[in-house]
């Protein structure tokens, strides 16, 4: 037994705040991915290696037996979060609400599946490798792309869904993938406590969904877009921002609602031209708009109080060159995103890396849009990853 799988990163392309209150939002794929390598082994012994964070644990399976009496193993269906299994195993990790660290977060994600999923009587010897190229804590739903490779590697080692490997044309079909999004979202659930379920759906499914009224809808394909991602590295409470945009929307009601519709509207205009661009030619026009409902989107998140002089200098500083950017996720600081027309050169985009880093920031050329879970031969992973999962 030895499976890698891989889950992307998400951003918020249009409807961020906005969706708090009502209105849709475009969530999409980034291509940064999370990878895991899971191993059988006969030592007795789960080894969790989290190179990212330094982190590499390990547990004997006669003290792990101890924590799931009442397990059965191999479920099938997820409904409620086992709030007592959770209870026993922040006391085994020595977990408090004050040193809830990544670390803590990422060991209780990773038992609470394995756990749940196998059961007490037939624990099996692992190691599982992880490493990702998403930073964490920058709102590129890392935790959750961390959480989907878990939920997927362990349901496959536990055979409650195939190996779709032996066929390459083929992934998980629907089922197994709503399986893995319901598993992954309760990682999400340990490690956040009460999420939206955006960031494991984009993992899922990949690609780009609709979120309106805490329904999750994919949407199918869409183009690969090229972008800049910018990291500001500014930290930010997303709590303090989603109360500081309510408390606004009730000092100017008259004001900030419109807002909040021309928001929606930039969503739904997006879809659209993301969907005309999947099934006829693609042209400058459909750049244009994107390119014009990125800059109104932008302003409209200013006027909302969840811009950052950080985020001013990343817009300014592309748009020099050409090109148009916005904060993705809760702003105050946090990641940018500037997308890149087919045709622009290669050194714009260099010289426009090379300027943002001048301010610090951390910036990469990726693209949006991409595939969600997958599993993969060794030959099929990047070159980097491979290497850091090997070590283990």
């Amino acid at each position: 037994m030895d499976y890698i799988v891989s889950a992307p990163g998400k951003a918020i392309l249009h409807g961020e705040h906005a969706v708090v209150h009502g209105k849709a939002a475009l969530a999409v794929s980034l291509n940064l991915r999370t990878y895991l390598r899971l191993k059988a082994s006969t030592t007795g012994k789960v080894y969790l290696n989290l190179p990212n964070i330094d982190a590499f644990l390990c547990w004997d399976l006669a003290e792990l037996k101890q924590l799931t009496p009442y397990t059965c193993g191999k479920k099938k269906e997820v409904k409620h979060l086992d709030a007592e299994l959770v209870r026993r195993l922040r006391e085994f990790v020595g977990v408090t609400n004050e040193n809830l660290d990544t670390c803590n977060m990422a060991t209780l994600a990773f038992l609470y599946i394995y756990l749940s999923l196998f059961g007490s009587e037939e624990l099996p010897s692992l190691t599982v490798s992880v490493w990702s190229e998403l930073p964490t804590g920058a709102g590129l739903g890392s935790s959750a792309a961390y959480s989907v490779c878990l939920a997927a590697a362990l349901l496959c080692a536990s055979g409650a869904i195939p190996t779709p490997l032996w066929d390459p044309t083929a992934g998980w079909c629907q089922e197994d993938l709503e399986l893995i999004n319901s598993w992954a979202f309760q990682g999400e659930m340990i490690i956040h406590g009460n999420p939206s379920g955006v960031d494991n759906a984009v993992g899922t499914w990949g690609g780009m969904l609709r979120f309106l009224a805490g329904k999750i809808i994919p949407l199918g394909r869409v183009p690969l877009l090229r972008i800049l991602l910018t990291n500001t590295k500014i930290p930010r409470s997303t709590k303090v921002l989603v109360a500081g945009v309510k408390d606004r929307i009730n000092k100017f009601p008259s004001i900030i609602t419109p807002v909040l519709d021309s928001v929606d509207a930039i969503s739904c205009t997006c879809e659209k031209v993301l969907s005309e661009m999947t099934c006829e030619p693609i042209t400058g026009e459909h750049y244009n708009i994107l390119e014009e409902l990125i800059d109104i989107n932008q302003h409209h998140l200013n006027v909302m109080g969840v811009g950052h002089p950080a985020l001013d200098t990343l817009c300014r500083v592309t748009l020099t060159r050409g090109l148009h950017s916005k904060l993705t996720g809760a702003g105050g600081g946090g990641c940018g995103i500037t997308l890149l027309r087919p045709e622009t050169d290669s050194f714009v985009v260099q010289s426009t890396v090379q300027d943002l880093r001048d301010y610090g920031f951390d910036c990469w050329e990726t693209s949006i849009g991409g595939p969600g879970v997958q599993q993969h031969a060794p030959l099929s992973v990047k070159v980097e990853a491979l290497e850091i999962l090997n070590r283990y």
